[in-house]
């Protein structure tokens, strides 16, 4: 059982997640997200976050909804040794401020 996990780089924008050095983080599993959602004058808004595996169109392995009016953020675990992502992980967001993942 693997139990080394890392922290990736903070993400506020579409794009492959780098690890704390500004590297592409390669195959690996993916044990957890955590998301700041976007607040505008206290309110926060909807927000989406797809994570897909191989780039801007590849396939999807997880999407995960920010509710509207929740201003705290999420931290989301999965179950197992993770979701894995043969290729990269590419995060695409909608109304988030920022996303990082915990992988390993």
């Amino acid at each position: 059982m693997q139990t080394d996990v890392l922290a990736s780089a903070v993400r506020t924008t579409d794009g492959q997640m780098l690890d704390q050095n500004a590297g592409v983080i390669g195959r690996t599993r993916v044990k957890a997200v955590y998301v700041v959602p976007t607040v505008t004058e206290g309110v926060a808004v909807a927000g989406t976050v797809v994570l897909r595996d191989g780039g801007v169109s590849g396939d999807v392995r997880v999407t995960l909804n920010t509710l509207v009016g929740s201003t705290t953020p999420d931290y989301i675990t999965f179950p197992g040794e993770g979701i894995v992502f043969r290729t990269n992980v590419y995060a695409d967001v909608t109304s988030i401020a920022s996303v990082f993942v915990i992988y390993g």
